[in-house]
Parts: structure tokens; sequence; C-alpha cells
């Protein structure tokens, strides 16, 4: 088993990444809204103007970022990847997402 976590900042390809996992038989996951360090920087360091434009820029108000966790056998793994690399084929590019994995050990709860 994997846990894959997949953080995106383009909230709109989120949605097409849910449905493009959806129908490839990748089910079951954890949605969070989170935020990236430089709009917590903004927050706390805006009497900076580096920081101050960034607040602006980023709004902070909102949620920037968001980021899926998914327990996945191994023989889904390479599925949920590839649907990550078909709608988001820029994931490289800065400041638009990151995807890891990390070993599970024991899990409970999970389908069989």
């Amino acid at each position: 088993m994997k846990l894959l976590v997949i953080v995106l900042n383009n909230t709109q390809k989120f949605e097409d990444l849910l449905l493009e996992l959806t129908n490839n038989g990748i089910r079951g996951g954890t949605i969070i809204d989170t935020s990236g360090m430089a709009g917590s920087l903004a927050s706390v360091y805006n009497e900076l103007p580096l920081f101050g434009t960034l607040k602006n820029i980023l709004n902070e108000n909102k949620p920037i970022n968001k980021t899926l966790f998914m327990v996945l056998p191994e023989e889904k793994l390479a599925i949920a990847m590839d649907c990550v690399r078909k709608v988001v084929p820029n994931l490289e590019d800065e400041n638009t997402g990151i995807m890891f994995t990390l070993p599970v050990d024991q899990v409970e709860g999970f389908p069989k």
C-alpha cells in the first residue's frame, strides 16, 4: 500500500482531477483546503513590502491549494499518478503543485 499525496494550486484543475480519477476506477480519499508558505508568510510579515504584495496577490481569504490524500494498493498507484499527469501535465512548473508517495505499513478500515 502507498499513500499518494497530491497538492494542486489550481483548484479548477482539481475538480477535473477528481473526475479523471473516478472515471479510472480510483475512489476514496481525503481532501483538505491548504495554503503554501508564501501565503502564510505574507499574513505574518505584511509590514514588509514583498510579503505585503504576496498577500494581495494570493488573496489569503480563500484556500490557495487543494490537497488529496489517497491510500492505494500498488496496482492502482500508477493509474492514479497517470490521471494526475493527464489533468496537470505541467506539474513541474513553479507554483503548480506536487505529487508524492509514502509507504503505508499498516491500514485499518480500508475496504478489502
